[in-house]
């Protein structure tokens, strides 16, 4: 014992002496800890440790009262989901404008638009049938969402489901999306269908769209429309590629597009 504890306090020496760096010491009696069988040096590096951190108990005690401490939130009714007011935002911003205060003017205006953008969404969800194909939707699960910043980000949702089927529909803004079925619909090879990936090009109220399967997804219809618009419509456990087209004529692609000021 008394050998080991010689050791140990040599090195310690040593690393002083030379200059060795306090952080690199403790890491090396760390790994000697971690590789010691003999639990006599074991307790001596603990012992060592516990000497050069004289806070580590009241540390401890601290964190241990902190958690008791804690208490568990009961009461509050969440934040109040509304939409910026765009008239008083469109005032702000002129009234910025006219100050010269840019970066206020400019925060104004995102505003007013973000409040645009959701009225439009609401307007579309609006134009959804309450019930489509003998399934109903739970307007607590509408979704409209924006970046603000023109349509790019505008994102519209609403599900229709029952315990076996659901049929889902979807507004986008979103030009990577776009892009990537535009790619489809202007690549010949893909000008009727493409068995090896279950996606195929098809009409859809007079839009070209591709209609795709997924064994575990089921049917998706994407529909690009306007400038970087898409609507998507998805069904999950449909019976065929009829059944998915017959539910998806539910919707007024027209309407969407007049809300959008898209053509």
């Amino acid at each position: 014992m008394m050998t080991k504890r010689f050791l140990m306090l040599t090195f310690v020496s040593f690393s002083l002496l030379f200059g060795i760096d306090k952080a690199y010491s403790q890491g090396f009696l760390n790994k000697l800890k971690d590789k010691a069988t003999d639990k006599a040096v074991n307790k001596i590096v603990d012992d060592d440790k516990g000497k050069n951190s004289p806070n580590s108990t009241t540390a401890n005690t601290n964190s241990n009262n902190s958690s008791s401490k804690t208490m568990q939130n009961t009461q509050g009714s969440g934040l109040n989901n509304t939409a910026p007011d765009v008239k008083e935002n469109i005032k702000s911003a002129q009234e910025a404008l006219t100050a010269k205060n840019y970066s206020d003017a400019r925060y104004s205006a995102r505003q007013a638009l973000l409040g645009i953008e959701l009225e439009i969404g609401q307007n579309i969800l609006k134009s959804f049938p309450e019930k489509a194909d003998g399934l109903s939707y739970s307007p607590g699960e509408d979704k409209v969402t924006s970046s603000g910043i023109g349509f790019t980000g505008l994102f519209i949702q609403r599900s229709y489901q029952n315990d076996s089927k659901e049929l889902k529909i979807l507004v986008e803004n979103n030009s990577i999306l776009l892009t990537s079925v535009n790619m489809y619909l202007s690549n010949a090879n893909y000008a009727t269908n493409n068995p090896k990936e279950n996606i195929k090009q098809v009409k859809y109220k007079g839009n070209r769209a591709l209609l795709q399967f997924d064994q575990s997804s089921g049917y998706t219809l994407s529909v690009p429309f306007g400038q970087s618009s898409l609507l998507v419509i998805q069904g999950v456990n449909y019976a065929n590629e009829n059944a998915i087209m017959s539910a998806a004529n539910l919707f007024d692609i027209e309407k969407i597009k007049s809300e959008l000021g898209e053509k």
